[in-house]
Formats: structure tokens, sequence, C-alpha cells
């Protein structure tokens, strides 16, 4: 009997409704939600390589392209808002929202699609994101920390979150104090329910990130909302794993430095020193593919040893092994 693939679209709190974007073609990966109101949000547009199937969800949650006034996005990597450009050729009236580091990038993606490029490889980066369209300028407005957007009988609360990276932003939603939390926690896929961090360069400062955390922890009233993926609700627990978890993998990556700076050294030790978060994950359900897709080990080892040299040369060291 062949297995039935998970809907496209699912309640996630009253009033939002979560939207697989399909990433790479695989489900449960990264979503977007649809907050209804008087003038309803998308909230993540996913890369443009899912811009069709977002399109497709939000049909069947009834809004066709005269019918969605807002986009935010809770930052600008681009399984978030690759597509943001896209989307808002798309709809039309969409107002595209996003912080006011991030905003420049949105209006001219060519050095974010280098950065990205450099992470990722061409080849790979077309692969999995497609093309980036340049969101128009008279269609962005820039958020900053307390911000409000509007949607008429609710709103979405800016909180600027950095640490993942320095234009972050989480969005509380008015209604139902739920909490969307883009990477700033990392990636938790509700089949497997492991809580891994997202730690990729050039931009992640595990402090500020901690810091982050923390903000959430005090904000969220009932949900978290993961791009990566779907609504939880076990929100101190989360939280507490998180910082943790990141402060543990920051540590297992400088301990590493200290005996070799090979990246694909480092990135062994790490996968290696964290395999045990997996040990209590059904078996038919930890599939690692879905994690390296969002940020492998590689990514997060790379972004963890530039944080760590930025520190050193912050306090005038070297920042890890000399080769001899």
């Amino acid at each position: 009997m062949t297995e039935l693939a998970p809907p496209s679209t699912f309640e996630a709190a009253e009033g939002i409704s979560g939207v697989d974007t399909r990433m790479a073609g695989r489900v449960r990966v990264t979503s977007a939600y649809l907050v209804e109101g008087a003038e309803p949000a998308l909230v993540e547009t996913g890369p443009t390589t899912s811009a069709d199937a977002v399109v497709a969800g939000l049909a069947e949650l009834g809004i066709g392209p005269n019918d969605l006034p807002h986009i935010v996005v809770t930052h600008i990597h681009l399984d978030h808002a690759g597509g943001a450009g896209r989307m808002a050729a798309t709809y039309p009236r969409a107002t595209v929202w996003v912080h006011e580091l991030g905003a420049p990038h949105l209006a001219e993606p060519s050095r974010l699609v280098e950065s990205a490029g450099r992470v990722y490889g061409k080849e790979r980066l077309a692969e999995l994101f497609g093309p980036v369209d340049p969101v128009p300028a008279d269609r962005l407005r820039a958020l900053s920390d307390g911000d409000r957007v509007d949607l008429g009988g609710r709103t979405l609360e800016i909180l600027h979150t950095p640490g993942h990276a320095s234009h972050h932003v989480a969005l509380v939603d008015s209604a139902t104090g739920a909490l969307f939390a883009g990477d700033a926690l990392g990636i938790h896929l509700p089949d497997v329910g492991v809580l891994r961090p997202a730690t990729p360069p050039p931009e992640i400062d595990v402090e500020a990130a901690v810091a982050s955390i923390e903000r959430i922890r005090a904000r969220a009233r009932s949900l978290l909302m993961f791009s990566h993926f779907g609504p939880v609700e076990e929100i101190d627990e989360l939280c507490g794993l998180a910082v943790s978890r990141l402060r543990t993998w920051a540590r297992i990556v400088r301990e590493a430095m200290r005996i070799t700076l090979d990246l694909d050294e480092i990135a062994s030790v790490l996968e290696r020193e964290t395999s045990s978060e997996f040990e209590d994950a059904p078996e038919e359900a930890a599939d690692l593919e879905r994690y390296e897709l969002l940020s492998s080990m590689r990514m997060n080892a790379a972004g963890l040893v530039r944080y760590w040299r930025k520190a050193a040369e912050r306090a005038g060291g070297t920042g890890g092994a000399q080769p001899s």
C-alpha cells in the first residue's frame, strides 16, 4: 500500500495555518504560515523553488493573487526569504516586511546570493533555492525591534533576535501568544523530535543567540512556530535545550580547533560528539538527510569555527591550532 504524503496545509493554532513548502521536494522540512486577519499575512516564503507549493497551499486556504496584503520573513536566508521576490510578483498587493538590516539585500540580492554560493556552491545553490528575484524597493518595509504589523484585529510584534543572523527577528501573534521563531532555536522536525542547532556562517554569534533564546522563552505564551518545522507546545523545555546544545556544540568545536584547523576533521568531531542527540528518535523517522539538507554538520562547524576565530581576533589571539 502506497503511503500518502502529508497534507500540504495544516492547522497550527487558532487562526494560523501552516503550509509545507516542499523544499527540495521533501515534506516536513520548511513551513510557511498564513496568519488570518482582515489583512492576512504570510510568514516566510521558502525559496523560489518552493513558490508553486506555497501558492498552491495558500489557494487551498482561500488566498488568491489579490488576497494577500502582507509577507513577513524572519530573516533573509534563502530557505526563508529566497522566494520573496517571486511571491511579491504573484501577490501584487503584498508589502514585504523584513528587518532593516536585511531589507537592502532583498531589494538587491546579488551579495546575498554570492554569500550563499560560498556556503553551498553554485550548483547546489541553484538546485535547492533557484533564482532569487529582487523585491521592488517600494514594496519593502523595514522593521526594527518593537514594531508591529497590523493585520486588522491582530498584530505581529517584532522582536529583534540576533544570533543565528544579525537581522533575525521573531514574531509574536497578539491573538494567540504564539511566537514565530525562525531559526533562533535551531531545527526541530516533528516526526523526529530532535532539536539541533543551526550555526551556519557567516554571522552566527553564540552569546547573542543565547540571549535571543532567553528573550523568546520569556515572550512566547502558547506555542513556538518553527520554520523547520511546525508548532510545538514545550516552550520552556525546548528553549532550555536550545541553549544547552548551542553551548555544547560551540565548546566541542573550540576544543577541536585546539588540535586541528581542518574543517572536515572538525565537522567529523562535531558529528561524532553529538550523535547521541538522536538516540531517542524513532528509528523509522530519524532521517538525518533532512537535517543535513537544512544545515549540514560541515556548515554548522564552519559557522562555529568562524565565530571562535572572530572572538580570538577581538581578544588578540590566534583562534586555534597552529601549523607545525
